[in-house]
């Protein structure tokens, strides 16, 4: 195998963790692979909220654009940057098995958190978390928390904060998971939250023959429920939908809901079908969440 293939990937500590271990995957079935470094969007501009910022595709448009341009072969993302229709000429090689789909808080000082602030101020860069942490805790004050895992982790210690929400899946894959972090298991994840896709062009055959040996068809199809609710939802950064699709058995079982930013409306959903037939659940849920109250939420976006 003579190619090397150029695999795109961020600067951040996480990302490159990200494209190391495809470089691996691709190393164990003999692919040779090399990383090459590329600034996003959302790398340069660490102030402005990502729901304000209000563009589908802040962390992967850099890396489409030099794969398109034929600067790298694959790149690789956490796939709850994707949007959910991605570039044209640009497609799904594989999926890697997910990992922690959940939200985690890190306080600023321990485990007795729900007892140490009488009036508490949570950070987050996220509308969704946001909006489910006002809904269950709405005397709460949200902050705008943005930058890389380790920045962010610094800026809870330094800031006059009681704790920040992270993902468990990126502390956890780059070994910075503080003790006395706290599952959030109240909490819905962002559709394809805790999975890697890795993206290449439609007609490169060659790198899309080499990521199907590591890709996993179970977290395809749970990730591809989850987006498909999140796009009929017609969702993007600045609105707050959820959605978690889970195999359990020859199941799936699915739950998703939308909130109003300030977390006081909300309409969710549960639905199980045979995984054989799971393949428009996604798609099916949103319309019924819609007929059942979630458009009155999503009207309230749109004026």
């Amino acid at each position: 195998m003579d190619k090397v293939i150029r695999i795109g990937t961020r600067e951040s500590q996480l990302a490159v963790w990200q494209a190391e271990t495809v470089k691996s995957l691709l190393s164990q079935q003999g692919y040779e692979a090399e990383l090459v470094y590329i600034k996003s969007e959302g790398d340069t501009d660490l102030k402005t909220p990502l729901y304000e910022i209000g563009v589908q595709g802040i962390f992967t448009r850099a890396l489409d654009i030099a794969l398109l341009s034929g600067d790298i072969d694959v790149a690789v993302h956490s796939m709850k940057d994707v949007p959910t229709q991605m570039a044209k000429g640009i497609i799904q090689a594989a999926v890697l098995p997910r990992a922690s789909y959940k939200d985690l808080l890190v306080p600023k000082t321990d485990s007795s958190f729900s007892k140490a602030f009488a009036l508490r101020v949570i950070a987050t860069s996220s509308i969704r978390r946001k909006a489910q942490w006002l809904n269950r805790f709405p005397n709460d004050h949200i902050e705008n928390l943005r930058g890389n895992v380790n920045t962010r982790l610094r800026k809870v210690q330094e800031a006059n904060w009681s704790g920040a929400i992270f993902a468990a899946a990126g502390l956890e894959r780059i070994g910075l998971r503080p003790e006395n972090a706290i599952e959030l298991d109240w909490m819905l994840p962002a559709p394809a939250q805790g999975a890697i896709i890795v993206v290449c062009r439609d007609a490169d055959k060659y790198c899309i023959d080499a990521c199907t040996h590591f890709h996993d068809a179970d977290t395809a199809l749970c990730t591809q429920i989850e987006r498909d609710f999140l796009r009929a939802l017609m969702g993007g950064c600045s609105t707050p939908i959820s959605a978690l699709a889970e195999v359990v058995g020859d199941s799936i079982h699915f739950r998703g809901n939308i909130l109003s930013t300030d977390g006081q409306q909300k309409k969710e959903i549960t639905k199980t079908t045979a995984k054989t037939e799971a393949s428009n659940l996604g798609t099916m849920a949103a319309k019924e969440l819609l007929e059942n109250g979630g458009q009155k939420i999503l009207d309230g976006f749109r004026q």
